[in-house]
């Protein structure tokens, strides 16, 4: 029941923060993205869907890569 409440609760927070017009909101989808991973890694080995644990591998780094691109990387000078 948590690993569920954790799949809806982060994963719906992060693709809501990723239509959000605020730039500085919309930063935060990786972070709740990322957070959200574990839970879908847990689910899907223990219910042996391996093809959902593959998409979850891809979504990490996905994730991990707006994640570095709106919290690590330096902004481009236009």
């Amino acid at each position: 029941m948590i690993t569920q409440i954790g799949i809806t609760l982060f994963s719906l927070i992060a693709i809501y923060l990723t239509q959000d017009k605020r730039r500085d909101s919309r930063r935060w989808a990786s972070v709740f993205g990322l957070i959200s991973q574990p839970f879908w890694f847990y689910a899907s080995v223990t219910a042996e869907q391996w093809g959902i644990f593959t998409l979850s591998l891809l979504y990490t780094a996905v994730w991990a890569k707006g994640f570095y691109t709106h919290w690590i990387a330096q902004p481009e000078v236009v």
